[in-house]
């Protein structure tokens, strides 16, 4: 019952911030002069940019391949794509994408993959998720400052909280893997506190549950101390993966037969949008990506800047909505016949 509660409250948010979204984006625009600026865009750049969406969700499939073979575990290629799309769907729908995770290690069960191997695995691949966003944000701010002056300055408050976001999360996280007994004495000192001036309610569950997840993070250093090169390649792996996703505005530029900007200046823009938005409470960044797209890309864009945001913002989340909810439903119906079989 909780758990239906909790995906019809999901819904609705999601679809109240898509409605305000749409709202806030298009109230007192000429929307017949976006469509004719969207349908002069040329469609061969544009498919490109749906190859990049693909390669984008293509890439976490093949860290998690590469990775359960560290752990002697053999999965096709393809039953992997079926995990990335299946996290990825969840985690466009729901608020700080909290929502992908719990599914992949749902559907990994259905492979016999024990959890805590599963746990372990897509912890690795968050924390080098958000170390790329890190690299490139810090990267920007310490060696980016013309480009940090010349594009960033109406958004710099949003830029550096995002950053700053990022930062604490890795960092955080980092303790919690490789000083997992550090990190377990200041949570539970925090908690000691909040209950103590009833902040939160006293509760002998969540100390049983913070522990248990405080294995999962021991599991994890003694899985990086032993596999460096494994992570290396990781990294490398998820740098491709999200410069093909940012690479999807680059396309949209061309698309529109625009030129005179640096590749490198459109990607990492794109960058920036996602730097600043993944941590926030919001389903795939929904408003506020949109928001900062029309604040930034004017320099880029120029006239079009509005069916350039329609179109990247299209392709980089919705078109990744549909193609990974295209194969959860796929991984469904494939698992519920393997059940059938068995």
């Amino acid at each position: 019952m909780q758990d239906k509660k909790k995906v019809v409250g999901n819904a609705v948010f999601l679809f109240l911030v898509f409605g305000l979204t749409i709202y806030g984006v298009f109230h007192g625009e000429d929307l017949n002069a976006m469509m004719q600026a969207i349908r002069q865009a040329d469609i061969r750049w544009l498919a490109a940019g749906v190859c990049l969406v693909l390669i984008y969700i293509w890439g976490e499939s093949i860290i998690i391949w590469y990775m359960m073979r560290s752990f002697r575990i053999c999965l096709k290629k393809r039953i992997c794509f079926l995990f990335s799309s299946v996290g990825f769907f969840f985690s466009c729908i729901t608020p700080s994408a909290t929502g992908g995770q719990p599914m992949q290690i749902y559907y990994m069960n259905k492979e016999k993959i024990p959890v805590p191997v599963a746990t372990v695995i897509l912890m690795i691949v968050t924390i080098t998720y958000k170390l790329v966003l890190v690299v490139i944000g810090v990267g920007i701010v310490l060696f980016g400052q013309p480009f940090l002056h010349r594009y960033l300055e109406r958004i710099l408050p949003v830029y550096v909280l995002g950053v700053a976001l990022n930062v604490f999360c890795v960092s955080f996280m980092t303790v919690l893997v490789f000083h997992p007994v550090l990190a377990e004495r200041i949570i539970l000192t925090v908690m000691d506190w909040l209950e103590k001036f009833c902040l939160i309610r006293k509760k002998k569950s969540r100390r049983t549950k913070f522990r248990n997840s405080m294995d999962v993070y021991r599991e994890t250093a003694e899985y990086l101390k032993e596999h460096k090169m494994v992570i290396v390649n990781v990294i490398g792996i998820t740098f491709i993966q999200r410069l093909a996703l940012f690479g999807v505005t680059w396309m949209v530029y061309r698309a529109f037969g625009l030129n005179g900007t640096p590749m490198w200046d459109v990607v990492l823009l794109q960058g920036v949008i996602s730097v600043s938005v993944d941590m926030l409470p919001l389903p795939g960044g929904m408003g506020i990506s949109e928001s900062l797209f029309l604040k930034i890309f004017p320099a880029v864009f120029a006239s079009v800047t509005l069916p350039a945001m329609v179109l990247s913002r299209g392709l980089g989340y919705y078109t990744q909505l549909l193609i990974s909810a295209l194969f959860t439903v796929v991984a469904q119906f494939y698992y519920m016949r393997k059940a059938a079989k068995d």
